[in-house]
């Protein structure tokens, strides 16, 4: 189950055009993080057009952290950085939907930020990692509502091309967090030059677990074999 995620939206009319998007491409849940407007404002309403239920059924949740309910955080951003800054090295929404099956079969989300300033990076390094848009590079910035478009379009092109039914059962948050806590314990007895060289292992590690979209199956493998490796 693939969920959008709108952090602090600003303008009821992108949230109603978001609502509608989402509709077209058949998403139906939809959570708003302490939004800034009324989010059932006439304008909403009419942007949303035939997708009001997909707007009168949202959750709204007062803080990011309240997302952790979620296995899978997917941090939309138009700010990608160099190769560097391990924090955001992307994937495109067309490389994302080569992930809709282990997508589809978690509790996974795709996060939004605000209307004009987008996400902050701390809110980007909690989640697992991130997609970016190939834009202009003079204009970089999509519309809130043009951006769940694009994404949503690719996953639902790619759900018409190949329906599988599987029995893969997608890792959990609390298992992500298992390996991490192994991760960052063998992390903590190596020897590095610069404290700054652990940190960047830290996060280079975490984007590796989020991007592998790893069953329950492949995480307990990993879980067992840093257990032996700290050993």
């Amino acid at each position: 189950m693939i969920s959008v995620v709108l952090v602090e939206p600003q303008s009821p009319g992108n949230i109603g055009s978001v609502a509608r998007a989402m509709q077209n491409f058949g998403c139906k849940n939809l959570v708003i993080v302490n939004p800034k407007c009324d989010y059932l404002a006439n304008e909403a309403l009419w942007r949303a057009k035939h997708a009001l239920n997909v707007l009168k059924k949202a959750v709204v949740v007062k803080s990011f952290q309240q997302l952790k309910k979620f296995d899978t955080l997917i941090a939309a951003t138009a700010a990608v950085g160099a190769s560097s800054n391990v924090a955001r090295i992307p994937l495109t929404p067309e490389q994302l939907s080569e992930k809709y099956r282990e997508l589809s079969s978690s509790n996974a989300a795709l996060v939004f930020g605000r209307d004009s300033t987008g996400l902050t990076n701390s809110e980007i390094l909690k989640c697992d990692f991130i997609i970016s848009i190939p834009a202009s590079a003079k204009y970089r910035s999509l519309n809130l509502s043009h951006a769940v478009a694009v994404v949503l379009y690719e996953l639902f092109k790619r759900s018409r091309q190949k329906k599988i039914a599987s029995r893969f059962t997608p890792a959990s948050r609390n298992e992500k967090d298992i390996i991490m806590k192994h991760v960052e314990a063998m992390l903590g007895s190596m020897r590095f030059h610069f404290s700054s060289q652990r940190i960047t292992q830290r996060k280079i590690w975490r984007r590796l677990i989020g991007k592998a979209m790893l069953s329950r199956r492949e995480a307990f493998a990993v879980i067992g074999f840093l257990k032996k490796a700290q050993k």
